[in-house]
């Protein structure tokens, strides 16, 4: 029999505040892609509207399904992400020389994008297990390490360095929330900076000089830099209230490169201005702040840490991408939830947004 405490505890703000985001995102590829609208293939904001069916559809299918047995075949789950990691890396589609994409069929999906979200299910599954006091013995640490490294390695290979740095940062936020004692998490800290500069032996050409443009961005601006600097421009020419809605002239004369993927909120910020950024930005931490309130009004242990994860998948995601088109970060290739185009991202933030609220739904439920 079906329980209405479900439906009941069902968070109506964080449903239609990812709503309201993902109908904005649309909009803003219909401007960011307008040079499009007069192609034959089919325009950057319908295709986001068929992904955000897609991805309302999985939203539908994971609220009705127990969290509790999610986590049980987490590692299953995970295992599954990998393979498909793998089969990516060496059998992938190839675009601009990544091997990020999986072809099926006439559809092609990035299997890191759903690898981030079982990898927050197992470390939860994992980390409730071995809560204090015990965490502090060191019981449950190494598996999620080994599993932690796997991820990175396969992602890190594709090459995307920015979900691959995604994958350590969110384990990082782990351990501080599971309350490992202090030593353990100075111990692998120190070693993630040691082995740091290991990972400039494994860089494309391509990120080296993103990382150089980044530290100086003055003397490549032409190349290397010119994506930040672009974005910079686009970003400060909007001023209090922007340019109005297809006003924005780096995006609308295709000054800005990859307006509709990563740069998106620059466009946005262009049109908008200051004011919409907000707007924005206040929409998004609305998410985030919902999650957190979840994460800490759980049923359980296991409840806490899922949606403790999740929420830092979509925190980290928001932070790196903003900052990166203002230049605090480098550029990394962070999609920014609900507001990028893509396929992948999108549906896997729906995913995220379903698992929050399956957890919140059984709150009462025992």
């Amino acid at each position: 029999m079906f329980d209405r405490r479900l439906i009941s505890n069902f968070d109506w703000t964080l449903f239609l505040a990812s709503l309201l985001l993902s109908i904005l995102g649309a909009v803003n590829l219909y401007s960011a892609g307008s040079f499009s609208l007069h192609n034959s293939t089919t325009p950057f904001y319908l295709k986001q509207l068929y992904w955000l069916l897609a991805g309302l559809f999985l939203f539908f299918v994971i609220i009705s399904i127990d969290y509790q047995l999610l986590a049980r075949y987490s590692y299953l789950l995970h295992g599954s992400s990998l393979f498909l990691l793998l089969l990516a890396l060496f059998w992938g589609k190839t675009t601009a020389g990544t091997h990020r994409w999986l072809q099926v069929g006439a559809f092609s999906f990035q299997p890191s994008e759903f690898a981030k979200i079982s990898f927050v299910l197992l470390l939860s599954h994992s980390f409730s297990r071995s809560t204090p006091p015990r965490a502090s013995q060191f019981q449950g640490f190494p598996l999620p390490i080994l599993f932690t490294l796997i991820t990175f390695v396969l992602v890190f290979l594709e090459p995307d360095l920015g979900t691959a740095a995604l994958i350590l940062v969110i384990f990082v936020s782990f351990i501080f929330f599971a309350k490992f004692d202090l030593r353990h998490i100075f111990l692998f800290m120190l070693s993630c900076v040691i082995l740091l500069p290991c990972s400039w032996l494994f860089l494309e050409d391509y990120q080296k000089s993103r990382l150089f443009a980044f530290l100086s961005p003055g003397k490549n601006s032409l190349h290397a830099g010119y994506q930040a600097v672009q974005s910079k421009i686009a970003i400060g020419s909007g001023m209090l209230f922007g340019k109005g809605f297809l006003g924005g002239t780096q995006s609308q004369l295709r000054f800005l490169p990859e307006q509709h993927t990563d740069f998106a909120f620059s466009v946005l910020a262009e049109e908008w201005g200051l004011a919409g950024s907000l707007l924005l930005i206040s929409l998004l931490f609305l998410v985030v702040s919902k999650g957190l309130k979840i994460a800490s009004q759980s049923r359980d242990v296991l409840g806490s840490f899922i949606s403790f994860g999740l929420v830092s998948i979509l925190f980290w995601q928001i932070s790196i991408n903003i900052g990166m088109v203002v230049g605090l970060f480098p550029i990394v290739g962070i999609p920014l939830p609900f507001i990028s185009y893509g396929g992948s991202s999108l549906i896997s933030t729906w995913a995220i947004v379903g698992m929050l609220l399956n957890i919140r739904m059984r709150r009462f439920m025992f």
